[in-house]
């Protein structure tokens, strides 16, 4: 058995163009493995391609060419068996406004063709928080109370593979630290979860691998620490004893002086060192007050990898 959860190979998508328009390539011969038990995070810019491979991970959108390997049945050759073991909980609020909570889980495992002995709504509503609303008219449910019951129906067929497309967009605090709460219970079970989001702070804290996609194409797949690793940029912040007249200077030094009175010297590790930092401030006549450092996050990485192309 394989050791990855998904493995994509060479996966491309083009989209036929209307109206005399040209054709699109939203995806251009990715190549992408998904570890078996990671919380795995596939970032990119709005029309980066994202939507479009989960929607052919789910089987919603036929692929151009390639190959889609999930839980190790290719999605060719096995495709009942590899639908079944992965669930998608989608960023839009699809939900028959006329079913109760319960009944959408029910009808859910019917679609999977789970039998009734095997099904585990309850358990399922009780996760989510919707057992007291179990038999309530989904129209009736707060968006909130909707995003969770699409949780719900991504997992009522037990799959090894969940895949969460934009989960915490516009939702309170309380619902993104309940669904995080959920998450790590279930990863830690062993499932596995991929993760697109646009907040680049949940998946530094949340992912231990991330893929960045950029005009269909992957810029970037690595850990979480080696891609922030990748910028080497650190930022030294000065608060100076007094008003400063005259920033400092020095090669590979951009000096920036802040609205809080603090100096930010940016430099690189592998260019300068923090000593020649100090130094441009001493021989500026600055005298030191305090001093911190600040390093990269992901958005900084984000940006250098997808500003560029």
């Amino acid at each position: 058995m394989s050791e990855d959860a998904i493995r994509i190979e060479g996966l491309t998508k083009t989209y036929r163009g209307s109206h005399g328009q040209p054709e699109k390539q939203a995806l251009k011969g990715i190549d992408l493995n998904v570890p078996r038990g990671s919380v795995f995070g596939l970032l990119g810019p709005n029309g980066a391609g994202k939507s479009t491979l989960i929607n052919i991970l789910a089987g919603l959108v036929t692929k151009t060419a390639g190959k889609v390997t999930i839980w190790g049945f290719d999605q060719d050759q096995n495709p009942r068996q590899s639908r079944a073991a992965i669930g998608v909980m989608p960023q839009e609020l699809n939900l028959d406004p006329f079913f109760t909570p319960r009944a959408a889980l029910e009808v859910q495992a019917g679609l999977y063709g789970v039998p009734r002995s095997q099904r585990w709504s309850d358990e399922i509503l009780a996760m989510i928080g919707l057992t007291d609303k179990a038999e309530a008219y989904a129209r009736t449910l707060s968006g909130g109370m909707r995003r969770r019951l699409l949780l719900g129906k991504a997992l009522v067929h037990r799959p090894q593979v969940l895949v969460l497309d934009e989960p915490t967009a516009g939702v309170d605090i309380e619902l993104r630290q309940m669904l995080w709460s959920n998450v790590r219970k279930l990863n830690a079970k062993g499932m596995t979860i991929i993760l697109t989001t646009h907040y680049l702070e949940e998946a530094q804290e949340m992912c231990d691998q991330i893929a960045i996609i950029n005009q269909g194409s992957v810029v970037a797949r690595d850990s979480t620490a080696n891609l922030l690793g990748r910028l080497d940029a650190r930022a030294m912040v000065i608060q100076p004893d007094g008003p400063v007249s005259t920033l400092p200077q020095g090669p590979g030094i951009e000096a920036e002086a802040r609205a809080d009175g603090t100096l930010a010297l940016r430099y690189h590790n592998r260019q300068t060192s923090a000593e020649d930092v100090l130094a441009a401030v001493r021989a500026a006549g600055i005298h030191i007050r305090d001093v911190r450092t600040e390093q990269a996050d992901l958005e900084d990485v984000f940006l250098a990898l997808t500003s560029s192309r």
